[in-house]
Formats: C-alpha cells, sequence, structure tokens
C-alpha cells in the first residue's frame, strides 16, 4: 500500500522541478505511455516562489531521490517562459529517470545565452531535426512543431515524441482527473500508481504482495513558509484490485483512534466504515478469496493501529461489544489486573491480521484490554499498560500539538486517517521504505514537522490530502503523560534511576532485578544491555568520569564488593574489589575541588576504605576505623573553603572530619539518628532523630535543636535553602503544610532544575506520586500512578522533565511533564 510513500514522493517531485506546466488537455498527447508522474504547472512565479520558501522541502533537499531528478534536470534552469507546461517523469532503465517537459512554443521559452560551456547540434530523426543541447555536463534534447516546443533529457524519449507527433494514446481516468485541477493553484501533481516503477515503489520487499493504492492520483499543491498541501482525487476502476476500492460504498466517520493514543505516540492510522458487511465483501474481492463474511465484527466500524517506541496497537472501535467479548473471553490464556481495567492474554495471534489484512499485517494479536467499546490488541503487556495509564488520565493523541496541527486542514471524518512525528515517518521508513529513503529521512531536520495523510470515500472516487506542517506553538500545557512501561523478567529490586549516556547528551534509565540483573534503558524503553550482579546494589547508583575524557562510568557498591562499569556494562579494572564480610554501607564519591579527582569511600562495620581514580587505597586519610560500626552513607558538604566529611555512627555519635581524616568538629552530644540521610541546610550539617528533632551543626561546632515532634518513621530531605519534610500524611515545605490522603508515605526528595525546585513523595499504599513546587503548591496533574520514589529529570534535552518510578512490582514507568 502506496499510502505512506505519497507523502515523500510527492515532495521529492516537486523539490526536483523549478519550472512550469499547461493547462491544455491537447498536450497530454505529446507524452510518451506510461509516465511514473506528471506535473503541471499553472504559474511559474507563485510556484518557484512557494517551493523557495518552504521549510520542509528546503530539509528535504538532500534526498537521495531528490538529487538524482534535480540533477538530471539542471538543464531546465534556462527554462524562462511565463505560459504554462508540463514536466513527465520516466523510469528509463532501473533507478534511471528521464523526463519531457511541454509548453507553447515561443523564441526565449528556452535560452541559453547565460550559459557557460556549452555546445548544440543538430540531429536527424526521420526527416525531423532535433536539437542536441549540452551544457556544462547535462545533456537536453529539443523539438518542436507549429504550436508546441519539447524538451527531454532522454534521446529515446524525444525520438519517440518525434515518431508519434502528439499521438499517444492518453489514458482514460488521467485526463478525468486533469480537468479536476484547481485553476487557483500554482500546481498540480499527478501519480500513476498502477505502473510498476521504481520511482514509485520504495518498499524495501519488493516482493511483498501489493495492489496499488489507486490508479491516478490528481493532487493541487500550494505552500507557505511552514507548511505545504497536496489536494485532490484519486481514481481506481472496477477492473482494478486498489486500495481505497476496500471502502467502496462506505462512508467515512469520525475517527476516535486519536482520544484512545498516548500523548506520545509516534504515529497513528485509522480506518472506518459505516458497514462492515460492505467492507468485508470489498475485502474478499481485493484478497481473492472467496470467504463467508463472520458475524464476529459485525458492530465494528474502526481498526487502527496506534505506533508507540516502536510497536504496534491495534484498536478495534465497535457499536456493541457483547458478542466479540464474549469470543475473546472464551479464548483468553490469562488475565491480570492493571490500574482497573484487565490485561487479558489471547490464544489466537492471529485473529486481527486474519479479520482485517491488509490493513493489519504483520502482527499478532496476543494480549488485549477492553476501554468502554474499543478492543485494544497488542504484542506485548507493555503498549497496553502505557495505553491505559494514559486512558485514565487527562491527555492523549489527539490533544497533542502534532494532530491538532495536522487535522486542522482535513475533514473531520475519514476513511483513512494517517498522523506522524518525526519518529513515526522514521519508524514506518525502516519498516517499510528502501534503505536509501529510510536513511535521508534519519538525516533530514524533521523534528519541528507533522505529517498526515487522509483518504475520504466516495462512491466510485476518493478525495486525497496530503499535509505536512511545522507543528503548532500552542502546545498543550500542564499535562503529564505516561512515555512507557517496562516489565522485567522479576521484581524490582532498587528504584529506578537517570543516568547520562555521554554520547547523546540524553538521559537513560538504570535499575536492578532480584535476581540481580543490572539494566541500562534507552529513552524508549528498550532494553540496551544487562549485566549480572553477584549482589544487591546497594543505595543510589554514581556517575564519574575517571579518565577525565567525557566518558561516563557508574559506580556503586553490592553487599560484598565495589564496581564501576562503563557505558557498555563491561567493568572497568581495577574497579571490581571484593570486602569479605560483606555488609557494605551504599558508595560516598566525594568531588573535593571538582576537578574529577574522585575519593571513593566505602564504609564496612567499623572500617573506612578510601580510593582513588587508579583503584589505590590514598594513603593520606588517616580515618580508617570508627569506635562504631558506621550506619550510613558518609558525605561531603563544602561550605566555603573547607570541606567537611561527615560519618554517622551505631553509638548516636557523628564524625565531622577534614579532607585527610583529622577531626574538624567534635561534637560531644549523642544523637538517635532517624533514618533519613544527614544534609547540608543553610549552612548547617543538618539531621534528624528519632522524635522528630532537627538537629544542625554549625561550622563552629555550636549545635541547636528544633522540636517538628514528628513520628520516628518521618521523612525529611533538604537542599541548602529548602526543608521538606513527611510526618503520616501531613507534608511540609519550608514550613507551608500540605495534608493528603491518608497512605503510606515515602520520604520527601527534592529536585531542582530549570531555576524551579520540585518536591516529591509517594504514597506507596496507594501507589499515587504527588509533586509540589516550593510553597507547597501542587504541580498540576499529579498524582500519578507509581509505587517508589522517583528520579526526575530532563531525559531528552527539551526542555520538558521525565520521571521515572516503579510501576508494578516487576515493571517501570516514564511519564513526560509538559
Amino acid at each position: 500500500m502506496k499510502l505512506r510513500v505519497l507523502f515523500f514522493l510527492s515532495a521529492s517531485l516537486i523539490i526536483s522541478c523549478q519550472k512550469k506546466l499547461p493547462t491544455e488537455e491537447s498536450l497530454l498527447g505529446y507524452l510518451p505511455p506510461t509516465p511514473a508522474a506528471i506535473l503541471k504547472i499553472t504559474n511559474l512565479s507563485n510556484f518557484k516562489s512557494e517551493l523557495k520558501n518552504n521549510t520542509f522541502l528546503e530539509n528535504t533537499k538532500n534526498f537521495a531521490l531528490n538529487q538524482a531528478l534535480t540533477d538530471e534536470m539542471k538543464t531546465l534552469d534556462y527554462v524562462a517562459a511565463e505560459q504554462p507546461c508540463l514536466l513527465a517523469i520516466y523510469e528509463i532503465g532501473k533507478e534511471n529517470y528521464g523526463f519531457v517537459m511541454v509548453a507553447k512554443n515561443s523564441p526565449d521559452f528556452f535560452d541559453l545565452d547565460q550559459a557557460s560551456n556549452k555546445t548544440v547540434e543538430t540531429l536527424n530523426y526521420q526527416n525531423h531535426k532535433i536539437t542536441k543541447y549540452s551544457v556544462e555536463e547535462n545533456t537536453i534534447f529539443g523539438w518542436h512543431d507549429s504550436d508546441n516546443i519539447l524538451l527531454s533529457s532522454s534521446q529515446l524519449l524525444m525520438e519517440n515524441i518525434v515518431r508519434t507527433k502528439k499521438g499517444n494514446s492518453v489514458d482514460p481516468s488521467l485526463e478525468k482527473l486533469y480537468q479536476t485541477v484547481d485553476p487557483d493553484k500554482s500546481a498540480a501533481l499527478f501519480l500513476n500508481l498502477a505502473e510498476d516503477n521504481s520511482l514509485l515503489s520504495l518498499h524495501k520487499n519488493q516482493d511483498k504482495i501489493d495492489h496499488p493504492f489507486s490508479e491516478w492520483v490528481s493532487l493541487d499543491f500550494s505552500a507557505n513558509s511552514d507548511a505545504f498541501s497536496l489536494n485532490g482525487v484519486a481514481l481506481a476502476s472496477d477492473s482494478t484490485k486498489s486500495f481505497i476500492s476496500l471502502f467502496k460504498g462506505t462512508s467515512p466517520l469520525l475517527n476516535k483512534t486519536p482520544l484512545v493514543a498516548p500523548l506520545n505516540a509516534q504515529a497513528v492510522v485509522s480506518y472506518t466504515f459505516d458497514d462492515y458487511q460492505v467492507f468485508a465483501k470489498n475485502q474478499n474481492t481485493y484478497l481473492d478469496r472467496v470467504k463467508p463474511i463472520d458475524s464476529l465484527f459485525q458492530t465494528t466500524e474502526e481498526i487502527g493501529l496506534i505506533y508507540l517506541n516502536g510497536q504496534k496497537t491495534v484498536v478495534l472501535h465497535s457499536f456493541g461489544t457483547d458478542g466479540l467479548s464474549e469470543f475473546l473471553e472464551s479464548n483468553k490464556t490469562n488475565t491480570q489486573s492493571y490500574q482497573g481495567s484487565e490485561i487479558i492474554g489471547l490464544g489466537i495471534p492471529d485473529l486481527i491480521t486474519e479479520a482485517f489484512a491488509p490493513l493489519v499485517q504483520d502482527f499478532q494479536s496476543n494480549f488485549y484490554t477492553i476501554l468502554e467499546n474499543s478492543f485494544v490488541f497488542a504484542e506485548s503487556k507493555e503498549p497496553l499498560q502505557t495505553i491505559i495509564n494514559n486512558y485514565r488520565g487527562t491527555s492523549s493523541f489527539g490533544s497533542s500539538a502534532i494532530f491538532t496541527t495536522a487535522k486542522a486542514p482535513l475533514a473531520n471524518e475519514s476513511s483513512m486517517l494517517f498522523i506522524a512525528d518525526k519518529a513515526g515517518i522514521e519508524l514506518f521508513a525502516e519498516q517499510e521504505f528502501s534503505p536509501e529513503l529510510s536513511n535521508s529521512l534519519k538525516e533530514a531536520d524533521l523534528s519541528e514537522f507533522a505529517f498526515a495523510s487522509q483518504v475520504v470515500s466516495e462512491n466510485d472516487f476518493a478525495h486525497f490530502n496530503v499535509f505536512i506542517s511545522k507543528i503548532g506553538r500552542a502546545v498543550e500545557s500542564n499535562t503529564v503523560t505516561p512515555l512507557f512501561t517496562l516489565e522485567l523478567d522479576t521484581d524490582l529490586a532498587i528504584d529506578p534511576q537517570f543516568v547520562k549516556n555521554h554520547r547523546t547528551n540524553k538521559q537513560e534509565i538504570v535499575v536492578q532485578d532480584q535476581n540481580n540483573v543490572l539494566y541500562l534503558i534507552s529513552t524508549d524503553g528498550k532494553v540496551l544491555w544487562s549485566k549480572q550482579l553477584e549482589g544487591r546494589i546497594q543505595g543510589a547508583i554514581a556517575q564519574v568520569d575517571i579518565y577525565k575524557n567525557g566518558r561516563l562510568q557508574l559506580a556503586f557498591c553490592t553487599n560484598n564488593q565495589f564496581m564501576i562499569i562503563d557505558r557498555n556494562g563491561d567493568e572497568v579494572p581495577p574497579f571490581k574489589i571484593d570486602f569479605e564480610g560483606g555488609n557494605l554501607n551504599p558508595l560516598a564519591v566525594f568531588d573535593y575541588e571538582g576537578k574529577k579527582d574522585y575519593r571513593f569511600v566505602i564504609t564496612q562495620g567499623r572500617k573506612v576504605y578510601m580510593y582513588g581514580n587508579s583503584g589505590k587505597i590514598v594513603s593520606g586519610f588517616t580515618f580508617k576505623e570508627a569506635e562504631s560500626p558506621i550506619i550510613k552513607t558518609p558525605k561531603h558538604f563544602r561550605v566555603g573553603n573547607k570541606d567537611y566529611l561527615v560519618f554517622q555512627l551505631e553509638n548516636d555519635r557523628i564524625k565531622i572530619l577534614h579532607r585527610v581524616g583529622r577531626e574538624r568538629i567534635k561534637v560531644d552530644e549523642k544523637i538517635d539518628f532517624s533514618s533519613n540521610e544527614v544534609f547540608l541546610y543553610r549552612n548547617k550539617i543538618s539531621m534528624t532523630n528519632q522524635k522528630g528533632v532537627l538537629h544542625q551543626i554549625d561550622t563552629r561546632g555550636k549545635l541547636t535543636a528544633t522540636n517538628f515532634n514528628l513520628n520516628a518513621d518521618h521523612g525529611m530531605y533538604a537542599t541548602s535553602k529548602t526543608l521538606a519534610l513527611m510526618n503520616d500524611n501531613i507534608l511540609s515545605i519550608k514550613g507551608k503544610k500540605v495534608e493528603l490522603e491518608l497512605g503510606v508515605y515515602s520520604k520527601p526528595k527534592i529536585f531542582y532544575i530549570y531555576d524551579k525546585i520540585y518536591v516529591s513523595v509517594t504514597d506507596i499504599q496507594n501507589q499515587k506520586i504527588y509533586m509540589f513546587d516550593s510553597q507547597a503548591e501542587p504541580i498540576a496533574n499529579f498524582p500519578v500512578f507509581g509505587s517508589s520514589l522517583i528520579d526526575l529529570t530532563d531525559m531528552d534535552n527539551d526542555k520538558k522533565l521525565e520521571l521515572v518510578a516503579k510501576d508494578q512490582e516487576n515493571s517501570l514507568i516514564v511519564y513526560k511533564m509538559n
């Protein structure tokens, strides 16, 4: 099905031609048979201006197909007539193209006065004179009669024209479409989709059974700086098995799939019909089969495809669900509950492809869920989890800037609708197009564009629209949308966190499961690698650059090992150090001067080990053993030009040291430490005890205490100027209190990103993630679903934040905040 190809082919042909075309039907008779495409320009000045100023066409000018056609037509730069003209493209050899141009004869139509390095010679063919022009590296052949002048890049094509003298037969469909051109448009494009030629057959798999989209398509062209559109008609005779004939005799409906698709879907395709019986008969004809029409899908009126993180889901919209629900229920293999919906295993993987070929191909219906009157099928559970999560939320693809931009000029009801962003176009290119076109798309800067195609079926033809535009700037704000969920083989052992990819400057995700397997996960939810570790990672993973070359490594402690691994998951020697007896605290990484001269501090019971970048013990650090076991990760704080190394001991003592390990501040008072960490708050070393008293030690050793009357299991987090406390269901931020629903809450966590403070806390019992600003005001569209502490960052450098958290016990979820 060549519907998607038309996006790029249309642009390719338009970019290639810089000249002009006729409105007179008689000119078609000059054209040799089976052109791949014809361009008719009615207003040369307007057309050139539209081409020159369109951003999308400028960004795709380096496509291989564009360059091949443009190189072939360089000599047309010397065409300067003001009358309309016709330009036809032919395949005259495998991936070898030629053109023919026809226009009313005038003395200045083809003027080479300004050309350098040119030669002109006359060839005789059947008593007619053909002029051969050689201009620099290009050759063009010219011939004229009393009324018209013709130019061609191919001597073979020109000889065909001279031989037939305007006597070529014209396809009746082309003649019919020729009359539908809007005279107010600068140009129109005619595509011959029924002919097999490499210009149109851009599929990766050329052996694929693929009836043409239609026979001929006519598309009126218009463009401005930010958008261009192609609007016209597609025709197919009753004798031709064409894709648009699947919808013959049906009426288009309002497309519902965009309302089910998540906001971050890469592409959405929707097919509608008001009468399944008529569609099923057309389908049998298209597929050359005799098959009884199954009443199972009798109430289906739309088939939707949602492309999400490289995976495809299929949605069936129905006006009556009972029959299909009972059938699916009788064939289920398993079921699990997810956020109030059921995700059900299905034992008929080819159900959808059998029922709805060729609309759905290369798809296995292994799982499904039901959302009101919509049945959503997927090959794996993760896309269904994302769709369910999004469906329970407040936004959908139908409210996205991509959809609203692309849909604006199109009809409200469609027989076929395709809308995508750059990622969606690239996904189709990888699956369907030749490697040359796929690579060209990836290299082009199309991130700002929305792509749309629409077919509205009538009785014996179809309206066809293509629209490409810069995405509208009125992006819906204050939305929180699930990007993806990822299910692991077993339960998560640690909370997921973001780590930087030094190659792309984007953020990826690391997480470990209960089998001690460490995973690195890409920004679109794919596992990049997994590594079996010998033990559970303690605390957070640190990123370091031990070679000071911009390449980042992951550093951490397990129960009995200190390890550093590189971006590929490989161990960095000599950083795999075993500690007999285990029981290590989380790793502490100190970088005193910010020069990447790291100090890796490992604590085991009373013992302290400090390593440098070389993997050797730092001999100058004298604090080798504490008087009592160390109970938490050591901390390094810098106030002014002084360093403070803080160790909390099991005997309720706190040690505050110099860099070399000598005591900097002596604290005599014992503190019954709570489970919270120690922080630097308002230039004071700050911690709470189990009675909810905030103890603070200033740089001169003065200790103050503030009683907040907190429960023993309270949560605390602090930055230099912000203190957050969680006590039962009361969250306090800078002294301002928020009462949340009753639940079991995590410790609060503070993030400072793009000059804004975010405070997050998670209700573990009810699996809700809350987010507030520094004034204790809730962030819009929170809470969202999640069951762990979060990590928050701008994952893809678009100034919009993403958060990651545990979803179910064995899965994680990523949200995007707009």
